[in-house]
């Protein structure tokens, strides 16, 4: 009996052998599946690490533009920085046309977190910058209105005049509410260094045009309160620190700005909010 089992044992080894080959060649639908898994989240992964470097791209044009716009309390005329910061905007919208070309298709809310610091850097240099041509705040339509892309495919060159207009593609990105009012409440920083700023430069209108300005967009925030998004409650602080710090330097102006000197207004005032930020962090 032992020999004819030992006998058979070689036969079984065999066969054994087989079916992993046969296993391996084909394999199993699970496997298969996975597989495909796979391929997507690193399509996704992919996308993602794109979306943020043009992201970061984003948020150094716009800042860049900030700097620039704030040279415009210390030259007579305004004009020729506002069509700088034009050229410059446009280049960052450039940017932004890519973020629509990657998010074609796609769910935006996929990969919003991607892209949307520098989405709302682009939406306090834009507003910063209609501020100070209108004295205005710019409206969300009004900033998505000039995000729209022209894509141009790569047409046959024997090809016809009349056929261009066909490769031609249109891609549009919309700001969502949420990102357009973390920038918005970012542009108060920006409005109270430019207050500042004024003040130094002999300006004493400015930083009462504003305080007022300031009030409207708080009262507007104030209305969202804690019923909004997370982010937009944990801006509403640095909003209020920014107006505090615009009227005091309003009620300095009125109160004390016959005694001062004009070109130590901006001193003392640089001095008094920092004492207050030095405050506000040992509380």
């Amino acid at each position: 009996m032992n020999s004819r089992e030992g006998e058979g044992c070689p036969q079984k080894n065999a066969d054994a052998v087989h079916d992993r080959d046969v296993s391996a060649s084909s394999p199993l639908p699970v496997i298969a599946a996975f597989k495909v898994f796979q391929q997507e989240l690193d399509t996704k992964h992919d996308k993602h690490e794109r979306l943020v470097k043009i992201s970061r791209d984003v948020t150094i044009e716009s800042k860049r533009t900030i700097f620039l716009l704030h040279r415009v309390t210390s030259v007579p005329d305004a004009e020729d920085i506002l069509k700088e910061a034009d050229i410059k905007l446009d280049g960052v919208r450039q940017k932004i046309g890519q973020i629509a070309e990657e998010l074609r298709g796609e769910d935006i809310y996929q990969f919003h977190r991607a892209f949307t610091p520098g989405i709302q850097e682009y939406v306090e240099a834009v507003s910063f910058q209609h501020y100070i041509r209108h004295r205005t705040l710019i409206s969300l339509e009004e900033i998505n209105a000039r995000l729209v892309f022209v894509k141009t495919e790569k047409v046959d060159p024997k090809s016809s005049i009349e056929a261009l207009p066909q490769g031609a593609q249109v891609l549009t990105f919309q700001v969502t509410p949420l990102d357009y009012l973390l920038g918005v409440a970012d542009l108060t920083g920006e409005l109270m260094r430019m207050c500042i700023s004024s003040v130094g430069n002999g300006d004493i209108d400015t930083p009462y045009q504003l305080s007022q300005f300031l009030r409207q967009i708080h009262d507007g925030f104030a209305y969202i309160g804690n019923t909004g998004p997370y982010e937009v409650s944990k801006k509403l602080h640095t909003l209020r620190q920014s107006l505090g710090k615009v009227e005091d330097a309003c009620y300095t102006l009125r109160v004390r700005g016959s005694e001062i000197p004009k070109h130590m207004l901006a001193d003392v005032f640089s001095s008094r909010n920092a004492l207050a930020d030095h405050e506000e962090g040992v509380i």
